[in-house]
């Protein structure tokens, strides 16, 4: 393995922890469930972009597995896919069980379908 290619699959990496740390102090830094779904999706996909990229330089060039790298790409994929759609269902579970954000929404376009009574069972 070439020193350069390790440089950049470090710096890769390092980036990708400087990602997951930034996501864990918004995670602490936030006041309300909502913020901190925001902070975690956004921030794990970043994290997630880094070591992928990084997981692909090493599985092709250094370990010479298309294979690997193709694992790779399509478990990152899956998680880039899914996250969002998890961190809504999650904030969406949350206004729905009674947590209201920190501000107040502007347009409450999660009240206005109201398929549940004020206990938040439906």
């Amino acid at each position: 393995m070439s020193i350069a290619l390790r440089i950049i699959i470090d710096i890769l990496l390092v980036v990708s922890c400087g990602f997951a740390l930034a996501g864990v102090l918004g995670m602490l830094r936030m006041p309300d469930v909502f913020n901190r779904m925001q902070t975690s999706t956004i921030i794990s996909v970043f994290w997630l972009l880094g070591l992928m990229v990084a997981g692909v330089l090493f599985a092709a060039l250094v370990m010479h597995s298309g294979s690997a790298a193709v694992k790779v790409v399509l478990i990152g994929l899956f998680f880039v896919l899914t996250a969002p759609v998890v961190g809504h269902a999650i904030s969406r579970a949350a206004y729905i069980s009674g947590e209201r954000p920190y501000t107040p929404l502007k347009p409450d376009k999660y009240g206005e379908d109201k398929p549940y009574d004020k206990e938040g069972i439906i």
